[in-house]
C-alpha cells in the first residue's frame, strides 16, 4: 500500500490535480488499484453542480490515468519520468459519483512498448461500475 506521501514521490501532480488518495496494491508494469475519497470540499463542486454535486467524468478519467501512471512509474526504467494521456477509448459512465463516495480504480496494463502503454481501467463505488475506459499512456 502507498499513502499520499509515497504517491507524491512518484507522481508530479499536486492539489488540486492529485486525484488519488491511496494505492491499495500495485505491480510495477502490470497493474495498480487506487482509491479516491470524494469530498464536498473539492473545488470542482462549487460549480458542478451547485445543489446537486456530481464528480465530473473528466476527473474520474484523470484519476484512472494517475492510477495507471503509478503502475508505469514504479518500473525502474521510468522512475522520475512523467506520464501523459495518449488517448481515451471507449469511455463509458455508468453511475453518478458524489461526495461521500469512495472511488476504487483498477488499471491493468495490457501492452507496454518503448514509451507507450495501453491499459484497461475500471472505477467502482461500492462494487458498482462508475466508469470504464481503455487508456493510452505516453511516458516522457
Amino acid at each position: 500500500m502507498l499513502d499520499i506521501v509515497e504517491i507524491q514521490k512518484i507522481l508530479p501532480h499536486r492539489y488540486p490535480m492529485l486525484l488519488i488518495d491511496r494505492v491499495l496494491t500495485h505491480v510495477p508494469g502490470e497493474s495498480a488499484v487506487a482509491q479516491k475519497n470524494v469530498t464536498i470540499n473539492e473545488a470542482v463542486f462549487q460549480g458542478h453542480f451547485p445543489g446537486n454535486p456530481v464528480l465530473p467524468g473528466v476527473m474520474i478519467l484523470e484519476s484512472m490515468a494517475q492510477t495507471g501512471a503509478i503502475a508505469l512509474l514504479t518500473l525502474d526504467q521510468f522512475k522520475g519520468r512523467t506520464v501523459y494521456f495518449g488517448g481515451i477509448k471507449s469511455a463509458k459512465f455508468r453511475r453518478v459519483v458524489r461526495p461521500g463516495d469512495v472511488l476504487e480504480i483498477t488499471v491493468t496494463l495490457e501492452k507496454l512498448k518503448d514509451k507507450i502503454g495501453l491499459g484497461k481501467a475500471i472505477a467502482t463505488v461500492d462494487g458498482q461500475k462508475a466508469c470504464t475506459a481503455e487508456l493510452t499512456f505516453i511516458i516522457e
